[in-house]
């Protein structure tokens, strides 16, 4: 089964880059532009198995937005793509599995880090 990846991100070039990548690491990537736009996809049916969340967006910022997924789809997982050097993973997220292994820094100049957190998130089988 290929990993369905749902990304979300303000930055269209950011959002580009990581579904070209991801996909052709033969995942399965659909794009947000917002956290909104997110639970939108999620709340009609879509399911993804991680997101991909930048912290910064317009309107709901992303620790929010992992709150109010894990409402709609408790099985999601998370990874953080931030560009808040200070970011820390508020507890509450914590406790949905969120770790500071699970935070990746922007400008991400090597993106296999990252391909490597989603297989061990969504092991192959």
């Amino acid at each position: 089964m290929n990993p369905r990846i749902l990304v979300v991100d303000d930055e269209p070039g950011v959002a580009h880059t990581l579904q070209a990548y991801l996909e052709d690491e033969g995942m399965l990537v659909q794009s947000a532009g917002s956290a909104e736009e997110a639970l939108e996809l999620v709340r009609n049916g879509l399911a993804f198995d991680v997101c991909i969340m930048d912290m910064r967006l317009p309107g709901m910022d992303g620790d929010a937005a992992i709150r109010n997924l894990h409402r709609i789809s408790p099985g999601l997982k998370y990874l953080i793509h931030t560009g808040t050097a200070g970011y820390e993973v508020p507890d509450d997220l914590r406790g949905m599995g969120v770790g500071n292994g699970h935070v990746f820094r922007k400008p991400l100049l090597d993106m296999a880090p990252l391909v490597v957190a989603v297989r061990t998130l969504v092991p192959a089988g």
